[in-house]
């Protein structure tokens, strides 16, 4: 790859956990030769997750960074934080439970280099995908492919996956029209990228599921997952929201004025 990278991970009670992914994280980066960043968003965990992230900015200081805040606004808005504070030309949304290990990276790359996209999104429905994950979870995902095709026509088949590639320029365009900040996020981005002409392309990816029988999904949170879709269709078809939205050709995006970034020792 030509240019920086920098790796996007929200974390939300990973303290267990997140100082050994993060090092394994780093230490497949940097098998790629990648210039590359991670940066940790703690999302408010009640148990400090940034706490135990900082431990490894004594380790690597010139390749991780850990931005946190108090209270927990959901994933979206730690992936937009988190966005805000990255350096890179292209940025990679990373799950921190490493259900998806990053060396699928280089495969979303070569997607977008092969098919000149814009945004490259992994897919547990692309017909090479590799996928252990419950039976439950695997009709949900279908059911909300088939909604989502139909209310919005995006060229994909999995919009939940947790390993993205965007070219930065896309998310300084798109950021400012998203207003789900936890249920329906990804769609959300999706939508407007796509609106907005930009090429999206899904990839294969080999994903482990290890959160037990349920995972962290339960019914409230497929309502919600509902009534925030429902909301992005109202505003794209309804009202043409995003249609009027004016952001102009920003370089960076406003930083969140309650995140802090730990400083290295």
């Amino acid at each position: 790859m030509q240019g920086k990278i920098s790796v996007v991970i929200p974390a939300y009670n990973e303290a267990r956990h997140i100082v050994g992914n993060l090092v394994e994280i780093v230490e497949t980066l940097s098998n790629f030769d990648y210039d590359f960043e991670v940066i940790v968003v703690d999302d408010g965990s009640p148990d400090k997750t940034y706490l135990e992230a900082a431990k490894i900015l004594s380790t690597h200081p010139e390749r991780v960074r850990v931005v946190h805040y108090d209270e927990n606004r959901g994933k979206g808005n730690a992936l937009i934080c988190g966005t805000s504070f990255a350096c890179g030309d292209y940025v990679v949304f990373l799950d921190a439970d490493m259900d998806l290990h990053p060396a699928q990276v280089p495969v979303l790359f070569g997607v977008m280099d092969a098919l000149e996209a814009d945004v490259v999104i992994g897919s547990k429905r692309h017909p090479a995908s590799v996928v252990n994950y419950p039976w439950h979870r695997k009709l949900y995902s279908a059911v909300y492919y088939y909604l989502i095709r139909i209310m919005f026509g995006l060229p994909v088949k999995d919009t939940q996956t947790g390993l993205k590639v965007f070219k930065r320029e896309v998310l300084l365009r798109v950021f400012p029209r998203v207003l789900v900040k936890r249920f329906a996020f990804d769609v959300e981005v999706l939508v407007n990228a796509h609106r907005l002409g930009y090429k999206i392309a899904d990839a294969p990816v080999t994903l482990h599921f290890q959160r037990g029988s349920f995972g962290r999904i339960k019914l409230r949170d497929i309502m919600a997952i509902m009534q925030d879709t429902l909301a992005i269709f109202y505003r794209a078809r309804i009202l043409h929201y995003y249609d009027k939205v004016v952001t102009g050709d920003a370089e960076t995006l406003q930083p969140d004025a309650t995140a802090r970034e730990v400083e290295r020792v």
